[in-house]
């Protein structure tokens, strides 16, 4: 492609720089000055200038982080890719107002490639084309004019003088900028695309540089307890996917989207929060011993988890996948990975309907009990943005629904209904595993979803948003819970009296050793949710 000779600028090598710089402050970061001036909120002449001084800092700081990225030597190179990955960046900004943390990064690089390709939409494309690659060929026909010598000196100039640029601003507007960076921790991960390298880095730093821990056994003898010569237990844990707790009919959402639920009387709580906001947090965090506040990474993984403990104790363990993985969670026991060609009749070749995790449930079950056992699964759930994607079109409960990628370009209601249409088939998906185990002695079934999800609430889609910001959509759960002893009215009636207690995924780790019957040394019964109601 060829701009007209017009628009060959052939400018110098601190004004190519320059120009680039601007185009990244006021274009690119649009969204992080607009959350300035929102955290602002100027009205002096003081504040004004505060605020008005803020593009300007960036400005300097886009010159210096460019000529130290290699706009020394390769400037229109170093701008290119700047302006490619600022692009995408915008748009996951701007579509589903995603911040690019490292757990965000870590969400990305857990991802395969049939959720990727979800994300890929016409709206997507032209955002890349008109914000990427027309600016990207704009670049190239440029030619950066003088020698090397002088283009550097003039460069090392422009950057003296964002440095000056730089001083001034922070002597004179210090306190400014440390009182609305102190009431807005988060406000410096919108800035394109520096908090995504910053985030990358500490992502590849912490998962690939960092030598790993030595694994550390939590108990060595855990066991499982015999009470009063009971049938061997089944326990399924179910781990639902982006599932939110006010869209449950059985928490009080005006719409029946729960109706299995009631009608095998499922206890529904409606007061638990999630530990993480995106699945390669969440999902590894409640299974951990560690607790929210606690939780680390590379810790979590370099020790036992509660699965470990169960299995350990003599129980049968078994994870079933719906989803990319279990984020390091089943390594440790038995599998049944994830295959989106599985069933022809339950899958499209990047995603199955749930339904078929009753059926590999079955299949497990088909063998006799011979101790206690805990078979998880991992639910597809409500994972977005492909809603449509997740429950067969006999089952669009609600109409007109959203059969699209770029939710944030859906009508409202349209897309309150697509993702409503997916909690409804998780009901029924529930009712079947339910159903199943009814023909199952002592068996119990508990639904606990990963995190929530946004959909359009102050502008924001999707979930993975930094927890100590992130809105309620986002860390308020669904938790459903059935049991065999349910026939008992007396131990039904005390976990219903349990439904309105807050809870969270901290509580799963010790409410699974309960269900499980396992003594253990980590058991902390206070945190055993169902532990009051055993007789």
């Amino acid at each position: 492609m060829k701009f007209p000779r017009s628009l060959n600028l052939n400018p110098s090598l601190a004004n190519f720089v320059f120009i680039a710089s601007v185009l990244i402050t006021l274009v690119f970061n649009f969204p992080f000055i607009s959350n300035v001036y929102h955290a602002a909120s100027p009205t002096t002449v003081g504040q004004w200038i505060f605020f008005l001084s803020v593009p300007l800092l960036l400005t300097f700081f886009n010159i210096i982080a460019l000529s130290l990225l290699g706009a020394i030597l390769l400037p229109r190179l170093t701008v290119a890719v700047t302006l490619l990955v600022s692009s995408l960046l915008l748009y996951g900004t701007v579509a589903y107002g995603v911040i690019f943390d490292k757990s965000m990064i870590q969400n990305v690089m857990e991802t395969n490639s049939g959720e990727a390709f979800a994300y890929l939409n016409s709206t997507l494309l032209l955002f890349f084309f008109l914000l990427g690659l027309v600016p990207v060929v704009a670049v190239f026909n440029q030619e950066i004019n003088g020698k090397l010598v002088a283009r550097v000196k003039h460069l090392l100039k422009l950057n003296v003088l964002a440095v000056v640029g730089i001083i001034v601003i922070a002597a004179g507007l210090y306190k400014d900028y440390a009182a609305v960076g102190r009431n807005n921790k988060d406000l410096a991960k919108y800035i394109i695309p520096y908090a995504f390298y910053d985030s990358g880095y500490k992502y590849l730093r912490d998962t690939y540089f960092y030598p790993p821990l030595p694994y550390k056994v939590l108990d060595k003898t855990p066991s499982i307890i015999n009470r009063n010569n009971a049938l061997p237990s089944t326990t399924v844990m179910v781990v639902g996917e982006t599932a939110r707790a006010d869209k449950f009919a059985s928490n009080g959402y005006s719409r029946n989207t729960t109706p299995f639920m009631k009608d095998i009387g499922a206890v529904s709580f409606n007061d638990v929060t999630s530990c993480g906001t995106a699945t390669a947090v969440s999902v590894p965090c409640m299974f951990s011993r560690l607790s929210r506040q606690s939780y680390d990474v590379r810790i979590a993984e370099s020790q036992d988890n509660v699965l470990d403990i169960i299995h350990r104790a003599g129980a049968d363990v078994t994870w079933i996948d719906n989803n990319s993985s279990c984020k390091g969670v089943c390594k440790r026991v038995e599998t049944i990975a994830f295959d989106p060609s599985r069933d022809p009749s339950l899958c499209d070749g990047d995603f199955c309907y749930d339904v078929l995790l009753n059926e590999l449930l079955k299949d497990v079950l088909s063998s006799p009990a011979t101790s206690n056992r805990v078979i998880v699964l991992h639910m597809i759930g409500s994972h977005g943005p492909t809603y449509y994607r997740r429950y067969p079109a006999e089952f669009a409960k609600f109409s007109p629904d959203c059969p699209r990628s770029d939710i944030q370009n859906c009508d409202s209601q349209a897309l309150i209904n697509t993702y409503d249409n997916t909690i409804a088939y998780t009901d029924y998906v529930l009712g079947e595993i339910v159903n199943t185990l009814k023909n199952v002695p002592n068996a119990s079934m508990l639904y606990l979803s990963d995190h929530g999800e946004s959909l359009g609430e102050k502008g924001l889609y999707l979930h993975g948003f930094p927890y100590q910001i992130a809105p309620q959509e986002q860390t308020h759960i669904p938790m459903l819970f059935w049991a065999s002893k349910f026939e008992d009215s007396g131990y039904r009636n005390c976990i219903k009296n349990l439904a309105n207690h807050p809870y969270s995924q901290d509580n799963l780790f010790d409410t699974l050793l309960g269900l499980s019957s396992v003594k253990s040394i980590t058991y902390q019964p206070t945190m055993d949710i169902f532990k009051q109601c055993e007789a």
